[in-house]
């Protein structure tokens, strides 16, 4: 007999255990089955599970269990990056802790060294926790970015992109992080909003020119008063940068400013003569219209640089300390000096002699390093790039032919408009760890790029070389991850049968970081699309909508959630959410899911209990009683529901009908009707629906396992040995409901329809009107026609004790106190007189709706109010939303109530 409750803490160890040692997790060898595959996105090395890998890998494992029920070729490979800056971040900070030396001490080949010890002995924390999730990913072909087959892949594409013409070297603006001294991707990139100024400088012009600027308007915004002045007005955010100004910027079309375009300005602090250009960049609304450009150290200005022909000059350093390596006008006493501290001294300087106009605070959003934290600074510097556009036109027309397909289709408007509107891809980056560029250059600068240093020496002759000190953007081999990482450059078998994979999982904020770079390369490397289908999860929020974050103590931690409730909870949760863009997520809501895991449990209980067991040669196609013929019916309509949902990707869709079923028709309604048949004497009909009782959890086990494997697999276990043998020991290389069209019995359904819509009105007519559940009233059918009156005799049983009513009549009008519904196209009559005190209902009822009215005034007052929709948190506007519209609700179901009340 099955405990009273499932215990996950004992089970899914165990169980995870044997899935594992079964060899299910890999590829079936039948090589005339259909091949499916998944490549995991792969985690940081460093990582460890967090809600957004939870809900990404519930996903990706529900489509590998199907699709291995559906008897297809499943390969899920799972993998991790070596992610160049986190894990040169752990081992640095476990080499201070430990009071060794610094990596520059260390030198390069020392510190690489212990990187691999820490892999070796510290790393693998987030595969362990991903078999805790209930992954079923062939760990027997697990990849790491760093795998030896996976850096000869990565030295031949970068070797073939550069002799092509499709990698080069080239000075450009990067995001620079000084804490590191690397360039980092925009994903690597906090933006943070924090308060700071604009300081606003007067620049003199040069050769004593002068304008008019005006400084009057009338109500219709014409001037009326200028001054005449010999100096331009800009403003900043960040003084330090204007050492390195080459010009100023107007607008074309600015009157203010248009004679002045083509004039000097007198720097004020190097007294370099810059020029003043005119550029669309300028806004004539924003500040002064007139904006200092420094195209060395800011994206806009290195823009409005190229297409007004201005120098750029370099006057930070690599630890963003002022330099003069650039330009020898940037005066002495700054050179040296942190930005921050050169920052104040400029602003005092410009204080002191005049040309600080205002200072203005702002509230403004800088760039921070993820990683380090500090402040990110747009820098001009020699890196690696590739030609993102020429490879991106095939991997735009494979989206819009269709050889792949975006899930929801709304996503492939952000693909197309990065990929239309794409840079040239800056993919060095000045770390240790990592896969160190195959570049090569001698003496007199010249580059050489080869697979191996011997295939280099043998072009290079006896040159002195010295290997390119950069490593590759993570992101650079991870884009060579479909492939990569079945084998290639080998044709492999792998490669043969699994390639192009099936479908991508992943999230939208990687869309253009991953999902087009994989599309890129793909395309370009195998003349084939990497995946056929990419799914885009949403973002889990809090309960609230707001997003999770350590400082706001609302993070809800995956392990901790399957630590006390289990990991088929928290699954159930991610499927049946995962609908929407922004998952709203609280721990009450997986808690709520943990009761429906309990609900099968207690159908699989009270199966045993009522000798419900498999029977050797039971055909479900030859049930005669009508509430097994409804339920071989109501399966077939859920099978074909949740295959739908998964073949489209729809999970939500695919559990909310696995939830109807199970607890709506399987559990309150079959098992509630079967139990007069396992209490009655027609030994025959006991008999077809205590083995129809055991089919039927069988099937509906196997519709549940991808979403809850573990519970499912333990029922498959633990039922084992209630009647006849099964095929499959384990529930996970069970074979999927086979489940003709012939199942479905529609005139079952009609009659049981009937039953389950007449029971439910009655119900919800006691709940409205307060009927206490001890009392029975008696219910008629008021003159019913030969059909109902058929149905009624069929289930006078069955209607006394679920509808809880006394007795059961038919009459010509209805009694005097009923209320009276119309049920499958019957009018009944439900006798309250005597049973509840209409005075007092209709009191509590008028009450009730008040409250309502209150809750409805109150939350449409606040969405009425322009100020309050507009600066609330979306999140909090739509909590009053809903708010609202579930009070709406509310009191229209009390308002139908209490018209009832009235017609008594």
């Amino acid at each position: 007999m099955l405990d009273k409750t499932f215990d996950p803490k004992a089970a899914e160890p165990r169980l995870y255990a044997q899935w594992e040692a079964s060899g299910l997790f890999a590829p079936r060898q039948d090589t005339s089955a259909e091949a499916y595959s998944i490549v995991i996105p792969p985690p940081n090395v460093t990582g460890s599970l967090h809600i957004g890998h939870a809900l990404n890998n519930t996903l990706q494992d529900i489509l590998a269990r199907y699709q291995r029920m559906k008897g297809k070729a499943v390969l899920w490979l799972p993998g991790t990056d070596h992610a160049g800056i986190a894990t040169q971040m752990v081992v640095e900070r476990q080499l201070a802790a430990e009071g060794n030396v610094g990596r520059r001490d260390m030198g390069r080949d020392a510190f690489v060294e212990k990187v691999w010890e820490w892999k070796a002995t510290s790393a693998g924390s987030i595969q362990n926790q991903l078999r805790r999730l209930g992954s079923s990913c062939d760990w027997s072909r697990e990849r790491f970015t760093l795998d030896p087959a996976l850096q000869v892949a990565v030295r031949k594409v970068f070797v073939q992109l550069y002799r092509e013409g499709l990698i080069y070297r080239d000075k450009r603006l990067v995001n620079w992080d000084p804490h590191f001294q690397t360039a980092i991707s925009d994903l690597e990139v906090e933006q943070r909003e924090v308060d700071g100024h604009y300081w606003h400088f007067a620049y003199p012009l040069a050769d004593g020119v002068t304008y008019e600027h005006p400084v009057a308007f009338d109500d219709e915004g014409r001037a009326t008063e200028w001054e005449t002045r010999d100096y331009i007005v800009v403003a900043t955010t960040r003084p330090e940068t204007m050492l390195g100004d080459t010009g100023v910027a107007v607008h074309p079309d600015d009157e203010r400013y248009a004679a002045l375009v083509g004039k000097w300005i007198d720097h004020p602090i190097t007294g370099r003569r810059i020029r003043i250009v005119a550029d669309d960049y300028a806004d004539p609304t924003k500040g002064s219209g007139a904006v200092k450009i420094t195209p060395a150290h800011d994206f806009n200005d290195f823009g409005v640089g190229k297409r007004t022909g201005l120098e750029a000059l370099n006057v930070l350093d690599a630890f963003a300390r002022i330099t003069n390596a650039d330009t020898s006008d940037v005066p002495a006493e700054y050179c040296g000096m942190d930005r921050f501290d050169a920052r104040k001294a400029i602003v005092a300087r410009a204080e002191a002699e005049g040309w600080l106009k205002e200072i203005e605070k702002t509230r403004h959003v800088v760039p921070h390093g993820d990683r380090s934290g500090v402040v990110i600074e747009p820098w001009l510097t020699d890196q690696w790039y590739v030609d993102a556009h020429t490879l991106a036109q095939p991997a735009i027309k494979a989206v819009e032919q269709g050889d792949t397909v975006f899930e929801p289709k709304s996503y492939e408007k952000i693909y197309f408009e990065w990929l239309r509107n794409i840079e040239p891809w800056c993919i060095s980056r000045q770390l240790w760890w990592g896969h160190r560029i195959p570049a090569w250059y001698d003496a007199e600068g010249n580059i050489y790029v080869g697979e191996s240093e011997e295939e280099v020496r043998a072009e290079a002759g006896d040159r002195d070389l010295r290997q390119d000190e950069d490593v590759l953007d993570t992101w650079f081999s991870s884009a060579l991850w479909p492939f990569s990482t079945m084998g290639w450059p080998e044709k492999t078998e792998d490669l043969e049968r699994f390639y192009p994979t099936s479908d991508l999982v992943t999230a939208a904020d990687i869309i253009f970081f991953w999902v087009a770079r994989m599309m890129m390369m793909g395309l370009h490397f195998m003349d084939e699309v990497p995946f056929r289908r990419v799914i885009i999860n949403g973002l889990v929020r809090d309960e609230k909508g707001q997003k999770m974050s350590k400082s706001k103590g609302n993070v809800i931690d995956p392990l901790g959630i399957i630590d006390e409730l289990g990991a088929d909870p928290l699954r159930f949760t991610m499927a049946i959410l995962s609908g929407t863009r922004d998952i709203k997520l609280s721990k009450q809501r997986i808690e709520g899911y943990r009761n429906f895991g309990t609900k099968l449990w207690n159908a699989a209980r009270f199966a045993q209990m009522n000798e419900a067991v498999r029977v050797e040669g039971f055909d479900p196609a030859g049930v005669e009683q009508t509430i097994n013929r409804w339920i071989r019916g109501e399966l077939t309509r859920a099978e074909r529901q949740v295959s739908a949902a998964l073949e489209g990707g729809r999970f939500d869709d695919a559990a909310s009908a696995l939830y109807r079923f199970v607890w709506n028709v399987f559990c309150d309604w079959y098992l509630e009707l079967a139990k007069p048949v396992f209490q009655g004497a027609d030994e025959a009909a006991k008999a077809e629906t205590r083995a129809m009782t055991a089919w039927t959890l069988d099937q509906t086990l196997k519709l549940m396992h991808p979403v809850m494997p573990f519970i499912t697999e333990e029922l498959w276990a633990q039922t084992a040995g209630d009647g006849a043998a099964r095929d499959e020991a384990l529930l996970i290389g069970a074979g999927w409901p086979a489940l003709p069209d012939a199942f479905v019995d529609a005139g079952a359904e009609a009659e049981i329809g009937w039953l389950v819509d007449l029971v439910t009105e009655i119900r919800q007519l006691r709940a409205e009107m307060n009927v206490p559940p001890s009392a029975k009233p008696p219910l008629a059918f008021v003159a019913p026609d030969a059909a109902t009156a058929a149905r009624t005799d069929r289930h006078r049983d069955l209607i006394l004790t679920l509808g809880r009513v006394s007795e059961l009549s038919s009459v010509e009008a209805a009694p005097e106190g009923a209320v009276t519904f119309v049920s499958g196209g019957a009018t009944a009559a439900l006798s309250l007189a005597g049973i509840i005190d209409l005075a007092a209902e209709r009191g509590r009822l008028e009450k009730e709706i008040a409250a309502f009215d209150s809750d409805i005034g109150h939350f449409g007052k606040k969405l009425g109010n322009p100020n309050f929709v507009a600066r609330a948190a979306p999140e909090v506007v739509e909590e009053q939303r809903e708010k609202l519209a579930a009070a709406e609700a509310g009191k229209a179901k009390l308002q139908a109530a209490l018209a009832r009340l009235e017609g008594l």
